[in-house]
């Protein structure tokens, strides 16, 4: 197999399909193998560009097929897709892939490393507990307002229920009672694994050089500095800062037909949890201004005296990505414009 320019691999759980492909594009061979014949067939195969599909388990085989010394294209998925012929099958999405990864102009996902992706497990599991305990607590609600126990939203609310619940004259079923202090006790162990979460971020980010120096940005807290590091590739890949601001998505999309160029609303073609943490912390810092009646920084006080709140907060979380990527890629602290 020392002839096999390029290895495509069409990703499973237990079955892999293996497309090998000449220098000229001619196919060797594409045949099936499983989970253990393909961590063998990586150690065997001479050095050749190993293409995937950047998606679940990617990451994890790159890594193995770096260790052997192979180069790793990871693909956007909707970037092999206009290579598929006919039907979907597992035969032509291999033949796609080594497709796709042939091209010159072709665009790659960088393997992210065991640190990087051990942050986004962190980060994962922290927003999934915050998820499920506003289910919890959203659910309780509900439930008690059915027999005229009524409490505000928000997790500091629940002391309101947590009292109603304790007193007997309060006229509620004996099952109801009972399922509420069920909820209620669930929610106070999830909101334990949450400030626990939290905290461990906050020492990160206390610890940690780049961390400490994204968290100084007006609107940048631990959480976001760490789903920064987590998510984000190494940002000198980048050309400029509006670059990685297009990447997360906060750039307009863009309608050109005819030399004439429309723009409408921003893409949100990037990386979702970045971009959504940007517009919650620009938000933050926009009702800040507001609530102060002004800002030492003209730009975006005259930013929010001219333009709605959110319309503003997308202006500022872009201006705020660029900012990350010139004070990551030139090691510099905050500044403020």
């Amino acid at each position: 197999m020392s002839d096999i320019s390029i290895l495509a691999i069409d990703l499973a759980k237990g079955s892999f399909q293996i497309c090998g492909v000449k220098a000229d594009g001619t196919v060797v061979f594409n045949k099936s193998v499983s989970r253990p014949r393909l961590y063998q067939l990586l150690a065997e195969q001479a050095h050749c560009a190993v293409a995937m599909e950047a998606c679940a388990t990617s990451h994890h085989w790159g890594r193995v097929a770096q260790s052997y010394d192979h180069e790793v294209r990871l693909i956007p998925a909707a970037y092999v897709k206009p290579f598929v012929k006919r039907q979907k099958k597992d035969r032509a999405d291999a033949e796609a892939i080594a497709e796709a990864a042939s091209r010159p102009s072709m665009r790659f996902v960088a393997v992210k490393s065991t640190e990087k992706r051990g942050r986004a497990v962190a980060f994962r599991t922290h927003q999934c507990f915050v998820r499920q305990r506003t289910q919890l607590i959203n659910a309780s609600r509900g439930h008690l307002a059915e027999f005229g126990l009524v409490a505000p939203k928000g997790p500091a609310s629940l002391k309101l229920l947590e009292q109603a619940l304790a007193q007997p004259d309060v006229d509620l079923p004996s099952p109801v009672r009972e399922m509420g202090v069920l909820y209620l006790e669930q929610i106070g162990r999830l909101t334990e694994l949450v400030e626990q979460l939290a905290d461990e971020l906050e020492r990160a980010s206390k610890t940690d050089d780049e961390l400490r120096r994204l968290s100084t940005v007006p609107g940048i807290g631990p959480v976001t500095a760490g789903a920064i590091a987590a998510f984000a590739p190494d940002l000198s890949t980048f050309d400029s800062g509006r670059n990685f601001a297009a990447w997360l998505g906060l750039v307009p999309r863009q309608r050109l037909t005819g030399g004439k160029a429309r723009l409408g609303a921003v893409s949100k073609m990037g990386q979702c949890d970045i971009r959504k943490l940007l517009i919650v912390g620009a938000m933050s810092v926009i009702r800040w201004v507001v609530r102060m009646g002004g800002s030492a920084n003209r730009w975006l006080a005259n930013l929010v005296a001219r333009k709605p709140r959110m319309v503003a907060a997308v202006a500022l979380a872009n201006k705020m990505a660029r900012m990350i990527w010139a004070m990551t890629t030139k090691q510099e602290n905050y500044r403020m414009a």
